[in-house]
């Protein structure tokens, strides 16, 4: 039996769901730039495949410090991580900027 379990199948899935965000952040990206009457930049796109690829390596980066955590033998406060910081600014940065898009479509 793995030690800690539970608790690295909770890591995995909040990693899991991380990558599905940026999935997600991709999708809208690439989806939002098609709905303008112009053709969009290639530099958009590849911006918004960096943003995906971004969010992804930071959650990696989140993933193996929590496993190290859980790993250890020294008891340990549940404290964020910068990779946590980052991760939420990123996706709180990209609704703003999704928002930001739909008033431009609006008006």
């Amino acid at each position: 039996m793995i030690p800690h379990f539970s608790d690295h199948a909770s890591n995995e899935r909040t990693f899991l769901a991380w990558v599905r965000t940026a999935i997600a952040v991709v999708g809208f990206g690439i989806a939002g730039a098609r709905l303008g009457g112009a053709v969009p930049a290639q530099w958009a796109d590849i911006l918004v495949l960096g943003a995906g690829a971004l969010v992804i390596g930071l959650a990696y980066l989140r993933m193996l410090i929590v496993r190290r955590r859980i790993d250890s033998q020294d008891p340990s406060t549940d404290e964020a991580t910068p990779a946590d910081a980052i991760l939420a600014l990123l996706v709180i940065a990209f609704f703003v900027l999704l928002g930001a898009f739909g008033l431009r479509l609006s008006l």
